[in-house]
């Protein structure tokens, strides 16, 4: 479909298939005048969908789902919809039901709503029989007119909800864009007696409706929602989902909306009509159509990662290129950031109750001590395991950030929640295969941490031999300091390969941010004649570990993307992959006693642990979306290791520029 902007009295005069307006706006009345001006006999109506986005429409949050009707709209019950000729036809295919099923099962495990923003709540501990909710609504809003109701219906509902329920406590659950101060309610929050009480704050709305014993409403889509858990929900107008056998229908004039009766629908057939067949949905990281279960992802993710990231967060010693890179993947609806230089250790006793510290790694190391001490929580922040196509110390933004609140991965003393995660979780069937399919696709791509490099292969005097692969580090990162306190130089590292392994050929690979001449490693010449066989400063490690039969490493990450390849593994350190029974350690980890498959490993370590975040596109992504961008970036332009000075403060520019105008 070619979609055109046409003004409805200055634009241009084309030939039209059709005329789109939003839902009952007073613009759609001009669109609708000028459709039937024109002889254009087909007029659709757009309006948001029932999974919206993460935060509100009023605070510029972009809709994820659309709904698209060419008879009228589903908030109007005054006339035909599309959307109800769905539910009267009643879905019964197979699949498609049991789509619904796992949908209203996904909505459930996520807490799913329109809009997403709000964090879990729960109520005070009450010696009431029973808990009532009643929902207000945004005066004004087009639905309860539509919907046969008035602003008198809601003090009809709140006096029944009173009246029927005599030991329950009531509670009346506003709008959020009531609360922001954007709109108003309908009910007068003023007149609340001793048995109700306001709910005066943005909350997640599945997780108030399961404190709830029953559910007032007049057209609020948490009606339906209520219905998707279970509970029994009473309707004072015409929403879309009553008069389907589902709820207890009080609209005087329900009766008479012959369109809906006699049928009886289930949940799940109002679901599959509503949300499978009727509502259309986009990727937020393609900007492509996508599938409900596309969108219910992205939800699930950014919810669960606003509600880890809540309160006043304070990076503290960061420079600007660290709080650049550091700030998108701090930002949620339920954030604010504080850049400070440095903080005083009197100065935690200042901080807001909400206050968390965050630092890059291990840094900071005194203030976070103290700030522990006084139970104030720590973040940690470092790159992720699929970071760049580029190096971070050529000013390459990452593409994924560890963001720890128990400790830092490469740090094995330091229980972070990466080794939390390997320690306890357990995967589900479909999380098996997903991560079996990622897999797949990171050894088929050769996809690895920063993407550089140019092809390598082995030489024929190699293939003779037992191949072994020693990738360089940097001597002085903190993961070589935290973890391997017994070989901690490369030098020695290739010295200790040799002696155990005379006969083997030996390929050294600096580390690309010392081949660039950014960072600290490099062994001589002469010492490299002596312990290596080949040196391949340019190759990429992708291609290296492919072609060898062994990885002997401190604790680089070239040795996790080993373990992807089938490839034996040997650590002298103890990088978060050692331990598990993956790999064969040269240092002892007591504390690492569980034996995890390579599928756990890559589940937790790459799906589970880093936040994703895509160039140019709000809210944190998949892996697999990380993975697709690299491969177009890739195919776009090869990527050698290092690149020019200018090269370098472009990028760090850019990147600060992207930071100014997120804050805005």
């Amino acid at each position: 479909m070619d979609v055109q902007m046409i003004h409805p009295v200055w634009g241009p005069r084309v030939p039209l298939d059709g005329v789109i307006a939003w839902g009952h706006r007073p613009s759609a009345r001009k669109a609708l005048n000028f459709a039937n001006n024109q002889n254009i006999r087909k007029f659709y109506r757009l309006e948001d969908g029932f999974l919206r986005s993460l935060s509100l429409g009023v605070s510029g949050s972009q809709p994820l789902s659309l709904v698209m009707d060419d008879l009228g709209i589903y908030y109007d019950s005054t006339w035909p919809s599309r959307l109800e000729e769905l539910i009267a036809k009643g879905p019964r295919e197979h699949d498609l039901l049991e789509n619904a099923r796992r949908g209203i099962s996904l909505i459930r495990r996520h807490r799913l709503s329109k809009y997403n923003q709000g964090r879990m709540f729960f109520l005070p501990y009450s010696r009431a029989a029973s808990r009532v909710l009643v929902v207000d609504q945004t005066a004004g809003d087009m639905s309860v007119a539509l919907g046969g109701a008035t602003g008198t219906t809601f003090d009809v509902m709140l006096a029944a909800a009173l009246s029927e329920n005599p030991g329950a406590e009531i509670w009346i659950k506003t709008h959020p864009d009531v609360l922001t101060g954007k709109k108003r309610g309908y009910l007068d929050v003023q007149a609340l007696g001793q048995r109700l009480h306001m709910l005066a704050q943005d909350c997640c709305p599945l997780t108030l409706i399961e404190q709830f014993d029953r559910v007032y409403v007049v057209t609020s889509q948490m009606g339906f929602e209520a219905l998707m858990l279970g509970k029994p929900v009473t309707c004072f107008g015409q929403p879309w989902y009553a008069g389907w056998g589902l709820t207890d229908d009080r609209h005087p004039d329900m009766a008479s909306l012959h369109r809906r009766r006699p049928a009886s629908r289930t949940v799940e057939q109002l679901f599959a009509a509503a949300y499978l067949q009727y509502a259309r949905y986009i990727n937020p990281a393609t900007g492509k159509l996508a599938t409900l279960f596309d969108v219910i992802d992205w939800m699930g993710r950014n919810k669960a990662i606003s509600n880890e990231i809540h309160g006043t967060l304070y990076c503290v010693g960061m420079s600007r290129w660290k709080r650049a890179i550091a700030a998108p993947f701090l930002q949620a609806p339920s954030s604010r950031l504080r850049f400070v230089r440095s903080m005083k250790m009197h100065e935690l006793e200042k901080l807001p109750s909400d206050a968390r510290i965050v630092v890059w790694g291990s840094r900071e190391a005194l203030l976070c001590e103290a700030a522990a001490d006084r139970g104030i929580s720590v973040i940690r922040l470092e790159d992720g395991f699929i970071r760049s196509s580029g190096l971070g110390s050529d000013l390459h933004a990452p593409l994924s950030l560890a963001v720890d609140d128990l400790g830092i991965y490469y740090d094995p003393t330091s229980g972070s929640k990466l080794e939390l995660l390997l320690n306890t979780y357990c995967l589900a069937d479909d999380e098996r295969s997903r991560a079996r399919s990622l897999l797949e696709r990171l050894v088929r791509l050769k996809i690895s941490k920063y993407n550089v490099g140019v092809p390598f292969g082995l030489s024929s005097d190699a293939r003779r031999h037992r191949v072994l692969l020693v990738p360089g580090q940097v001597e002085d990162d903190a993961s070589i300091r935290a973890g391997s306190p017994m070989v901690f130089r490369n030098r020695d590292l290739l010295a200790a390969v040799r002696k155990e392994n005379p006969h083997a050929w030996i390929i050294y690979k600096p580390h690309p941010d010392v081949v660039a001449g950014n960072r600290k490693g490099r062994i001589s010449e002469v010492d490299l004649a002596l312990l290596a066989d080949e040196v391949v400063p340019e190759a990429n490690i992708s291609d290296c570990i492919a072609a060898v039969d062994e990885i002997h490493t401190m604790t680089s990450q070239a040795g996790f993307e080993a373990l992807l390849f089938g490839k034996v593994v040997h650590c002298y350190g103890a990088p978060f992959y050692a331990g598990w029974g993956l790999t064969v350690d040269h240092m002892p980890l007591p504390h690492r006693k569980r034996r995890l498959s390579i599928e756990a490993l890559v589940f937790v370590a790459l799906c589970q642990y880093p936040r994703y975040r895509l160039p140019g596109v709000d809210g944190f992504c998949a892996v697999e979306d990380v993975i697709d961008y690299l491969v177009a970036d890739q195919r776009r332009s090869g990527k050698r290791v290092g690149s020019h000075w200018l090269g370098r403060q472009w990028r760090k520019a850019r990147q600060l520029v992207n930071v100014f105008a997120m804050a805005r």
